[in-house]
């Protein structure tokens, strides 16, 4: 009983949300003065709300100096889980907007280059064409990896990328909630207009001696490659470029000149800019996880849940038969 008592007199009754978001403005401002000016309200008035809290929860929230405010260790938990109520709050509202009108709201998506280099165009068009009243606002992230902060700072929905692994208990760990959507294949490519093109049989030895245009060696891809060649006794290939960018993989092989590995589903969505094609070549790899990553006990919004359900059916149209977990033949 004390405890509902202490409750409804520290926090039910005196810790209004006003005063939360004006403390959320001062430690994002970094001063009472400029917290003031951006909330179009007088410096006093944000001393007395700040002044409210730290009585009603008999605590100091902030710590004053000549280089501004900080938040205090109380300070920061606080404000840890001010964020949180005030994104479940706007999580709600957002819930409210599309039960009245469920074509309408807005998903902040978090991407890698390959992604939008191959889903997302596709993804968008048709989540466009169902929902017109549906608004993206994208931010590239550095993937992958297995921390993604725009999540935890609870700017960004979810993210959208590849996996180093299929094993998700390392993103649990961190606070993370991953729906792998479908599973990606590493194919070697070459230009249209590459010798390499009108082949039909290709074995992988045949190639150590072109030039490559390759991720850096250990990402992912770069991975991929190095494995392949040494699970066949060979030389690493003469790499030429190494590049994170796949417009400029696309542009140069396309030449071509290069020879370079990618996703499928960048090739799928890329061939017909760039004139790619898949060569004849046996790859013993692991499949490489998309997913959808949320943040944990985070309320997911019905308009990004539509927008996950689009990713799965581009993905079932590009890859029409299941990905297994096992080795795969490309």
């Amino acid at each position: 009983m004390q405890k509902s008592v202490d409750w409804d007199a520290r926090i039910g009754r005196r810790v209004r949300l006003r005063e939360l978001h004006i403390l959320l403005v001062v430690v994002q401002s970094g001063s009472m003065a400029k917290a003031a000016e951006h909330l179009g309200i007088s410096q006093p008035a944000v001393s007395e709300a700040i002044a409210d809290l730290e009585a009603a929860l008999n605590v100091r929230l902030l710590d004053r100096s000549r280089r501004g405010v900080e938040p205090t260790a109380y300070g920061g938990a606080l404000l840890k889980y001010g964020r949180a109520a005030f994104d479940e709050l706007r999580q709600g509202i957002k819930e409210i907007e599309f039960l009245s009108d469920p074509t309408a709201g807005e998903i902040r998506l978090g991407w890698s280059e390959t992604i939008t280099s191959s889903l997302l165009p596709p993804v968008i068009e048709r989540l466009s064409e169902r929902y017109p009243r549906v608004s993206l606002k994208v931010t590239q992230v550095s993937v992958p990896t297995n921390a993604f902060p725009e999540l935890h700072d609870r700017t960004l929905d979810l993210v959208l990328a590849r996996l180093a692994t299929a094993d998700t208990k390392e993103f649990l760990a961190a606070g993370y909630v991953t729906q792998i959507l479908f599973n990606d294949r590493f194919c070697i490519v070459a230009g249209a207009q590459s010798r390499w093109a009108r082949r039909r049989k290709i074995d992988l030895a045949d190639l150590v001696d072109e030039p490559w245009i390759m991720t850096p060696l250990d990402s992912p891809g770069g991975r991929s490659v190095v494995e392949a060649f040494h699970a066949r006794g060979l030389n690493m290939p003469r790499i030429t470029v190494t590049t994170h960018s796949v417009h400029l993989r696309n542009d140069l092989v396309n030449s071509g000149r290069f020879i370079t590995a990618l996703p499928a589903s960048v090739v799928h969505h890329n061939a017909k800019f760039f004139s790619l094609q898949i060569l004849p070549i046996q790859l013993s790899l692991q499949p490489w996880p998309v997913a959808a990553v949320t943040l944990k006990n985070r309320t997911t919004s019905p308009v990004v849940r539509l927008f996950i359900e689009c990713v799965r059916e581009v993905a079932k149209s590009i890859f029409t038969r299941p990905q297994s977990r096992k080795p795969v033949t490309t």
